[in-house]
C-alpha cells in the first residue's frame, strides 16, 4: 500500500476532496478515443493535459524519460498505448507506466483495452496488478472494433474510394462507437464506483464487414463493394507501400485471430456503464456520411 504521506496527498489532491485543481491526463489524446475524451473532459470545465509523441506534452511509450513530465501534477490518466497492447512487451511498458503514476500521486486510471486479445489481457493484468499494490483505482473498458475504422481511421480512405478488400470472410463484430468509449471512459474518470471494474463494451448488432459496407452504401448513396482478399495478398499489397513488418504482423494477428468469432457476441457493457443502450452503426455512418467523410 501507499505510505501514510501518498494517502494525505489523495486526501488533499482534486477538486472531488477540497476544491482544488485536479488535471487529467489524456494518453493518445489526439487519436479517436483520446480526442473525444478531452473534449468532454472540457466540456465538464476539467483541466486536461493531451500526451502522445506529436502534442505539446510529448509522451513516448519508447522513452521513459518521457513519463514523469507528463505524469506531473495529474489526478486521473486515460491509459490508451500504442500501437495496440497485443503487441509483444506491452504488458510490461504499461505496467512500468502505471507504477510511476502512482508514485507521482495519481489517483485513478482507465485502461482502454480490446476484446479477445490474450496479449491485451496480459496487460489488463499487469495494471490492475500494480493498481492493487499501490491503491490505485483502475477500470479496464476492454472493447470491441470501433466503427469509426470505416469513417476515419485505417479504412476511410478505401471505403470514399469505394472498394474495401480486407483479409476477412463472414465472421461478425458488434462494432462499437468510439462515442460511447469516450463518454464511458470520463464517468470512470470522474465518478466514484468504476473502480475495479472491467466493462465489455460492444455495438448493439453483429455485423459482417460486408453488412457495415452495406449501411455506408445506403447513407452516402454511393455504391461501396466489400471485397474477401487472402491474407497473403493483402500483406504483399500494404508491404508494397512501405508498411512495416511489425505491422503486418499485427494486422494479421488481428484478422485471424480476433477476427476468428470469438467475439460476436454483443454485451450489454455500455448499458453498465451508461445507463442506456449502445450507438447503432446505422446512426453513426448517417452522421459520417452527412459530415463529409467519405467525400
Amino acid at each position: 500500500m501507499r505510505s501514510g504521506v501518498s494517502a494525505m496527498a489523495r486526501l488533499t489532491r482534486g477538486r472531488w476532496t477540497g476544491g482544488m485543481t485536479r488535471i487529467q491526463l489524456v494518453t493518445g489524446g489526439t487519436g479517436t478515443t483520446g480526442s473525444r475524451i478531452v473534449q468532454r473532459l472540457q466540456a465538464r470545465g476539467e483541466q486536461v493535459r493531451v500526451a502522445s509523441r506529436s502534442s505539446e506534452c510529448v509522451l513516448d511509450w519508447a522513452d521513459p524519460a518521457t513519463w514523469d513530465p507528463a505524469l506531473r501534477g495529474v489526478t486521473g490518466v486515460y491509459l490508451a498505448y500504442a500501437p495496440d497492447l497485443a503487441v509483444p512487451g506491452a504488458d510490461a511498458t504499461v505496467a512500468a507506466f502505471t507504477r510511476r503514476a502512482a508514485a507521482a500521486g495519481v489517483q485513478r486510471v482507465v485502461l482502454l483495452s480490446g476484446r479477445g486479445e490474450p496479449g491485451a489481457q496480459r496487460a489488463e493484468q499487469a495494471v490492475q496488478q500494480v493498481a492493487r499494490g499501490t491503491g490505485l483505482a483502475c477500470t479496464v473498458l476492454r472493447c470491441s472494433w470501433f466503427a469509426q475504422n470505416f469513417s476515419e481511421g485505417q479504412f476511410a480512405e478505401a471505403v470514399a474510394a469505394g472498394e474495401l478488400a480486407l483479409p476477412v470472410g463472414d465472421v461478425v463484430e458488434p462494432f462499437l462507437d468510439a462515442d460511447d468509449i469516450a463518454d464511458a471512459a470520463v464517468l470512470a474518470l470522474l465518478d466514484d464506483g468504476h473502480a475495479g471494474r472491467t466493462y465489455e463494451l460492444t455495438g448493439p448488432r453483429a455485423l459482417s464487414f460486408a453488412d457495415v459496407v452495406r449501411e455506408i452504401s445506403a447513407a452516402r448513396g454511393r455504391p461501396v463493394v466489400f471485397r474477401s482478399v487472402p491474407l497473403a495478398a493483402f500483406r504483399a499489397e500494404l508491404a508494397g507501400h512501405g508498411v512495416p513488418d511489425d505491422v503486418l504482423d499485427l494486422l494479421a494477428h488481428l484478422f485471424t485471430e480476433v477476427l476468428d468469432g470469438r467475439n460476436s457476441r454483443p454485451t450489454d457493457g455500455v448499458q453498465q456503464v451508461l445507463g442506456r443502450p449502445a450507438g447503432e452503426l446505422a446512426d453513426h455512418v448517417r452522421r459520417a456520411a452527412t459530415a463529409g467523410c467519405w467525400t
